[in-house]
């Protein structure tokens, strides 16, 4: 529930400018009392604020906030303006009316609030937050959770354009084309989905108020409010609740990094440089001043707030190179900058960083924090008081560049580029990472995932399945965007819906039941995920056999109570006859190949079943004997004994 609002006190501002005020949405922004709204802004080394909006016909009126006007009181030397106004109501749209040093009105949305108009309109509106969440249960239990222990498959998902409604023939303006589906339409088809094909998590790109939907939410105006795209700020909790009763974990995107440089919003917010650091140089937005105590309050706050008022289980943080590198985009040399060590750390940004998850550590132990980290910089996933950055998750981006690489390259020229497929285990366990074939892969010329196989029809699709096999038994959670499962081979549009019509033909239909099966079987096997970030839970049996472009391994729960052997071969050759090491004795049965007909393969196989024989192999004491299909993979698991009942 949120709390009620007061008169800023001199202790809180005091924490406010120290960048310790982990709440600051609870006296910044508008907040509706019984005698009115109360309305608080930070805007320093100015004149005046006041308060225009529907009730005052967007007019100010002279006066103070003493005798109930429009303008807001400065309180003390704080650079925060506060005032209690009794015309608005909820509902009504408002903006700062800012006078500057030098005379210039600017007419600003507030940077706190919780709902803005939908685009292209740009005001801010007066809303609360009540909600009666149904998901109790699920906070509670996730709370004795290890997720580090638990399945981590993540459905990436942009709202806009994962489903839309259709352009009705009765309709001659197109009013209905190409229109949203709401937060609440969403929370009814998307999340049956979602859980019917077996995925664990959604990970939302921004929610996060913008004006421009080619951005994808990614230049932010509204770090507190949930865009109005889709509905209101009730509807998105809605829609996370259904989410949380189907048993789905929600990540919600967030970009502290840099902000849009749209008039109304945060630039030049009292007619200078305030939240604003510099200008970012490759995407003409401004990155933050992490040295400023009230910016990193602002940022700490809305992480806090999308935590705390919308229950997210997740915060991915996007852009974390641009973050931590001052020269970050930055060519010349003349341009560059360095901290006070030498180098192009930003220890600003750092310390940022740092407490961020410390305040997720105190307030939210059990939510998990992930970075879009893409360089070497160390300890991402350690405590900061081990020197870290206290992260959870790092998006394995080596990884997906190097498989992506190989997977690109045609057959012939498959076994030179053999290292691009192990170099991975080199650092795997360096950090906790997250393997990504996300939105930013399948956009701006890079094709879809499918465009990039090589080969003819069926071999693109019996590549791609490989691809998602090789993936989904590598160490690591797992994270794909939607649409993957459809094998669609056009880039991702955000100005319309997935090509659901792509189901009406076989092979595209067999795919999706494809990465529906494959997904299932994840979440069944423990050994795929239990033991994702150390040795213990990944083998090697042959990571050398490039002339055949055969990857065998391992992989291992906790406990070592599950053992799963995996096989994938990237040539086009069938193997018959292949021997694959194994540790112990006994029956294995194959329990998944990528290569089935009813996965539009070509069925080749030996058996279900195999013994296994005392001839060592790999530096297993015992070994099978297997057909390992062409262009794709097969996963074996030894059989418990069956009890002797005498």
């Amino acid at each position: 529930m949120q709390k009620l609002s007061s008169v800023p006190t001199e202790d809180l501002l005091f924490i406010f400018g120290e960048g310790k005020y982990y709440h600051a949405y609870h006296i910044f922004g508008s907040h509706i009392e019984k005698a009115g709204v109360r309305f608080t802004v930070w805007a320093p080394f100015v004149k005046s604020v006041s308060v225009i909006g529907d009730w005052n016909d967007w007019k100010s009126r002279d006066g103070s906030c003493l005798d109930g006007g429009d303008y807001l009181e400065h309180v003390g030397k704080s650079g925060v303006w506060t005032g209690l106004i009794k015309g608005p109501k909820k509902g009504m749209c408002y903006k700062y009316l800012i006078e500057t040093s030098k005379g210039k009105l600017l007419y600003k949305a507030d940077p706190y609030a919780i709902y803005s108009e939908k685009r292209p309109e740009t005001a801010s509106v007066i809303w609360d937050l009540k909600y009666g969440w149904q998901d109790q249960a699920w906070m509670e239990k996730r709370k004795t959770k290890n997720h580090f222990k638990e399945p981590g498959n993540i459905y990436e998902v942009h709202l806009g354009s994962w489903k839309r409604h259709p352009v009705s023939e009765e309709d001659p303006d197109n009013i209905k084309c190409s229109e949203y589906y709401t937060y609440r339409e969403l929370a009814e088809s998307l999340v049956p989905y979602v859980k019917k094909m077996g995925y664990t998590h959604i990970e939302i790109l921004p929610v996060m108020e913008h004006p421009l939907d080619a951005s994808w939410g990614y230049q932010t105006t509204g770090f507190f409010s949930a865009t109005s795209r889709y509905g209101t700020p009730q509807d998105l909790m809605y829609l996370i609740d259904c989410c949380h009763k189907s048993g789905i974990n929600v990540i919600l995107d967030w970009v502290p990094g840099h902000f849009c440089r749209d008039s109304h919003g945060l630039c030049s917010f009292n007619g200078r440089k305030l939240y604003e650091e510099m200008e970012h140089p490759n995407w003409g937005t401004f990155k933050f001043d992490y040295g400023r105590g009230e910016v990193r309050s602002f940022l700490l706050s809305s992480a806090m707030f999308w935590l705390e008022q919308f229950h997210a289980d997740g915060i991915r943080v996007d852009g974390v190179s641009s973050i931590l590198y001052m020269n970050f985009g930055i060519d010349d040399e003349k341009q560059k900058r360095f901290n006070k060590d030498g180098t192009e750390a930003d220890l600003n940004a750092i310390f940022f960083l740092q407490e961020l998850s410390r305040m997720v550590g105190q307030y939210f132990p059990e939510v998990y924090m992930i970075a879009e980290e893409s360089t070497a910089w160390p300890l991402v996933t350690y405590p900061p008081d081990d020197g870290g950055l206290g992260f959870h998750y790092k998006w394995d981006m080596g990884w997906m560049n190097d498989t992506l690489r190989f997977m690109s390259t045609d057959f012939p020229s498959r076994s030179e580029f053999h290292g691009l497929l192990t170099f991975s285990m080199m650092y795997a366990f360096n950090e906790n990472f997250i393997l990504p074939l996300s939105h930013d892969e399948v956009v701006h010329g890079k094709k879809s995932l499918i465009g990039r196989m090589p080969g003819d029809y069926w071999r693109q699709f019996a590549n791609l399945r490989l691809l998602l096999l090789y993936q989904m038994t590598h160490p690591g959670k797992k994270l794909n965007f939607m649409g993957s499962e459809l094998a669609e081979f056009i880039e991702w549009r955000e100005y319309e819906e997935l090509e659901w019509f792509m189901l009406d033909y076989e092979a595209h239909a067999k795919h999706k039941d494809y990465i529906k099966a494959l997904n299932h079987f994840y979440k069944k096997e423990k050994a795929l995920y239990t033991n994702d970030h150390d040795w213990s839970g990944f083998t090697w049996l042959d990571a050398d056999n490039s002339g055949q472009n055969v990857l065998s391994y391992l992989r291992t729960s906790s406990g070592g109570r599950s053992q799963l052997i995996c096989v994938l071969n990237f040539g086009v050759q069938t193997y018959r006859e292949f021997r694959i090491g194994v540790p112990k004795p006994g029956v294995y049965k194959e329990v998944f190949n990528s290569d089935l007909p009813e996965y539009g393969g070509s069925g080749q196989t030996l058996s279900k079943t195999v013994t296994a024989k005392k001839i060592p192999m790999h530096g297993q004491p015992y070994s099978i004997e297997i057909t390992v299909p062409p262009v794709g993979g097969c996963v074996w698991k030894r059989q418990a004994r069956k009890a002797n009942n005498k």
